[in-house]
């Protein structure tokens, strides 16, 4: 009677992009519905607010200074060890009996890239529209043991490539051609297609934060280590209007619709398979978005917007419904493995 576990996972996506956390900017129904089903966290928290190191954690339930790694480019040099290999969250529940089942974004350390070795069978590494698919598939399969399912999805984290795309055409370059910046230029396109963007930002698209601006006692090293390590953060920093800033808050929103949606299909294939009186759902993303707060975009850093995430778990009639936990600190590095 061991229960079935469906991990889904976002990529860069902050704490209060949900509509059941109160942004009234955006609609997640397939959030929503899991929220109302079991209780959502709103102190959890990544271990590191970028993917690899933030993911090694997810999977190893260890920090990533663990193995010397602070940043993504830390990847090829980190010290996996076979130890932290053979106790990952895939190898654990593998051992235990269950079909352990991977689908969508990896980006993992260098040593931890191969999934079957984390004990996972790979469905898909598309982490977009087939994703949600397969994932829905193989829950409506049949299946002889219980599983463990990992949907790691792309979005929203496509909303990178605005800041990056516009630096380049300001220095007489184009957009990347990459699937992500194709994404974010067509949910964009709206906006530029309209014929007057400062008044389709001001009728559609959220306000500043309230924390928008730049720090009077802000450190240091938050220009001489992030902002100026990446020219195009500092420029967007220094350049981008309110108009821009705003432009960016409603394309993120509606990248985060676009992932809620197919979270949508596995909730609706749990129901169908009739699972969901058998199957703990757990609901996070690996970091946020600065999100205009303090004239910054993009993540890596330990201010409160790139750090806090979403976190919701239900289990019918296990676990109650319709809770908030506003006390309880939760790191999904951390804790979730151990658990």
């Amino acid at each position: 009677t061991r229960p079935n576990i469906l991990f889904i996972m976002t990529d860069q996506q902050s704490a209060d992009m949900m509509s059941c956390a109160g942004n009234k900017w955006l609609k997640t129904p397939a959030m929503d519905r899991l929220a109302e089903s079991g209780i959502r966290f709103e102190r959890a928290y990544a271990c590191n607010p970028v993917c690899v190191p933030s993911r090694f954690s997810l999977q190893t339930g260890l920090m990533p200074s663990a193995i010397g790694m602070g940043r993504n480019e830390d990847s090829a040099q980190s010290q996996v060890t076979d130890a932290m290999i053979r106790n990952s969250l895939g190898n654990l529940f593998k051992n235990a009996g269950y079909e352990t089942i991977y689908g969508g974004k990896v980006h993992l350390p260098k040593r931890m890239n191969d999934m079957q070795a984390l004990g996972y069978r790979m469905l898909t590494n598309d982490s977009r529209w087939e994703l949600a698919d397969v994932c829905a598939e193989f829950i409506k399969g049949k299946h002889t043991k219980p599983f463990f399912l990992f949907a790691s999805f792309i979005n929203p984290h496509d909303i990178c490539y605005m800041a990056i795309n516009e630096f380049s055409r300001s220095k007489g370059g184009s957009a990347a051609e990459n699937l992500d910046s194709r994404t974010c230029e067509a949910v964009l396109e709206p906006a530029r297609k309209s014929g007057n963007v400062e008044a389709f930002v001001a009728e559609r698209c959220p306000p500043l934060t309230e924390n928008h601006e730049i720090p009077g006692d802000e450190p240091e090293c938050v220009t001489t280590k992030y902002t100026r390590d990446c020219p195009f953060r500092e420029w967007a920093r220094r350049n981008w209007t309110e108009t821009q800033w705003r432009l960016h808050r409603w394309a993120y929103c509606r990248l985060t619709e676009m992932v809620d949606a197919e979270i949508g299909k596995l909730l609706d294939a749990v129901e169908q398979a009739g699972l969901q009186d058998n199957t703990l759902i757990v609901f996070t993303s690996d970091h946020g978005d600065m999100d205009s707060a303090h004239k910054l975009e993009h993540k890596s850093i330990l201010y409160e917007d790139a750090v806090r995430i979403p976190f919701i778990i239900s289990y019918k009639n296990i676990i109650p419904k319709d809770r908030i936990d506003g006390s309880h600190l939760v790191s999904n590095g951390l804790d979730l493995l151990p658990t």
